[in-house]
């Protein structure tokens, strides 16, 4: 089942780089994951379903990544990350309203899981300032930064950020 779901997803983010999300269909992504539509249905109900879980499923992978990095480090790894997204590329000059959606989208699952796993790398590190971490990564989402300008812009946030 957690292949499965696995395979979808994959066949989501090909679906998203390859067509953008509004033009892709649920047969679209079901193609890309080498699955019978009924099989994507009996995991997901619409294509937004879709996009959630791999929201999610693109945090979590990102979080995992970052977890045992220092602070500076991680966030200089989690923004070239984003910087560099073949989907969240994608989104930025193909179809920016609906990135702009996944940025304001404070209530989406996607969004709940970053700030879930920024609080809990500022928790380790001792530190405080979730908002400000998410709106700078968050940024990179729009605006792909260098990699000096990545590096610099995490010291200098990881610098100013309040402690415990």
């Amino acid at each position: 089942m957690a292949r499965t779901r696995s395979g979808l997803l994959a066949g989501a983010l090909r679906a998203v780089r390859e067509q953008g999300p509004q033009h892709a269909t649920m047969a679209d992504i079901a193609g890309f994951a080498g699955v019978a539509k009924a099989t994507l249905y009996n995991h997901f109900r619409t294509k937004d379903d879709v996009w959630s879980a791999l929201i999610a499923a693109e945090v979590e992978t990102l979080a995992a990544e970052c977890a045992q990095q220092p602070l500076a480090a991680a966030l200089e790894h989690a923004a070239a990350r984003l910087s560099a997204h073949p989907a969240v590329r994608r989104l930025a000059t193909a179809d920016p309203a609906a990135l702009a959606g996944l940025v304001t989208g404070s209530d989406a699952p996607g969004w709940q899981a970053a700030r879930q796993a920024v609080r809990t790398a500022l928790d380790a590190a001792g530190r405080r300032g979730d908002d400000i971490v998410l709106r700078w990564l968050s940024s990179h989402l729009t605006t792909p930064g260098s990699p000096d300008a990545i590096r610099e812009g995490a010291a200098a946030l990881v610098a100013g950020l309040p402690e415990h």
